[in-house]
C-alpha cells in the first residue's frame, strides 16, 4: 500500500454551500412531514405524494426544516415567498436607525456670527437623532488659556439643553478640547419625524395646487357670462 498515493480532502470540495432552501425534486428524502399551504398538518407522507400535492396545488414542496426527522416540507408558492422576504428585509434595513457622530470644530474667540452658525448645525444634528463631538481648537498663546474653551463648551451645552445633553464632559487633548453632545431624541423617533413632515409638506403642495386649480375655474366663469351677456 502506497501512503504517498492518497491525498487530503479538501474541505471546499464541492463548492459552496447554498443557504437556499431546497425544493420539489431537489429534496432527496424518502419522507417528509407536510404542512399544507395554510400552515394546516398533513402528516408524514411519501416524498412522491408530497410533490404529487404540490402539482396539484400549483405550488412549491420547500424544505423549512431540513434537520428534523423526517424534514419538515411545506406548500407554498416560493417566487412569492422570496419576493416578500426581500421587501421585508428591505424595509428593516430602511427603518434601521445607525448613531452617527457629527464633529463641529470651532475656535475659542470664536465670532459671534459664526457661533451662531455652528449652533444651528448642531441643533440640526441633535434634531437628526445624532451625537455631536464638538472640538476646541487652540493655536499658539490659546493654549495657556484653556478656561476659554470651557466655558465655550458649557456656553453651546446650555445653548441646545433642550434637544441634548453632555454625554463625554469636555476633556483636553493635546491642542484641543473635546466635548460630546448626545440627543433626548432617539434617531428612531427623528427618522419618524421627518417622514410624518415630509408626508405633511407633500400633502399641503397638492392641497395648495388643488386650490389653486379650483380657483383659476371660478374666475373663468364670469368671463363666460358676460360673453352670453
Amino acid at each position: 500500500m502506497r501512503l504517498s498515493a492518497i491525498q487530503p480532502v479538501s474541505p471546499n470540495r464541492g463548492g459552496s454551500i447554498s443557504a437556499e432552501p431546497r425544493i420539489n425534486d431537489r429534496i432527496r428524502v424518502p419522507e417528509v412531514r407536510l404542512v399544507g399551504p395554510s400552515g394546516e398538518q398533513v402528516g408524514i407522507v411519501p416524498l412522491a405524494k408530497a410533490l404529487e400535492l404540490a402539482q396539484e396545488y400549483d405550488l412549491d414542496l420547500v424544505e423549512v426544516a431540513a434537520n428534523a426527522r423526517p424534514p419538515v416540507c411545506k406548500l407554498m408558492d416560493y417566487g412569492k415567498f422570496k419576493y416578500e422576504s426581500a421587501m421585508k428585509a428591505r424595509e428593516a434595513r430602511k427603518n434601521q436607525a445607525h448613531t452617527v457622530i457629527k464633529e463641529m470644530k470651532l475656535r475659542p474667540k470664536i465670532d459671534p456670527h459664526d457661533y451662531d452658525t455652528k449652533k444651528g448645525h448642531v441643533v440640526r444634528f441633535l434634531k437628526q437623532g445624532d451625537k455631536v463631538k464638538i472640538t476646541i481648537m487652540f493655536r499658539g498663546r490659546e493654549q495657556s488659556r484653556p478656561e476659554l474653551g470651557f466655558r465655550l463648551l458649557q456656553r453651546l451645552a446650555s445653548d441646545v439643553e433642550d434637544l441634548g445633553f453632555i454625554e463625554s464632559n469636555p476633556k483636553q487633548d493635546g491642542r484641543n478640547m473635546i466635548m460630546v453632545l448626545g440627543p433626548h431624541k432617539k434617531k428612531t423617533e427623528a427618522m419618524a419625524e421627518a417622514r410624518e413632515a415630509q408626508a405633511a409638506r407633500k400633502a399641503e403642495r397638492q392641497g395648495g395646487g388643488q386650490l389653486t386649480a379650483e380657483a383659476d375655474e371660478g374666475a373663468e366663469e364670469p368671463a363666460e357670462e358676460s360673453a352670453e351677456a
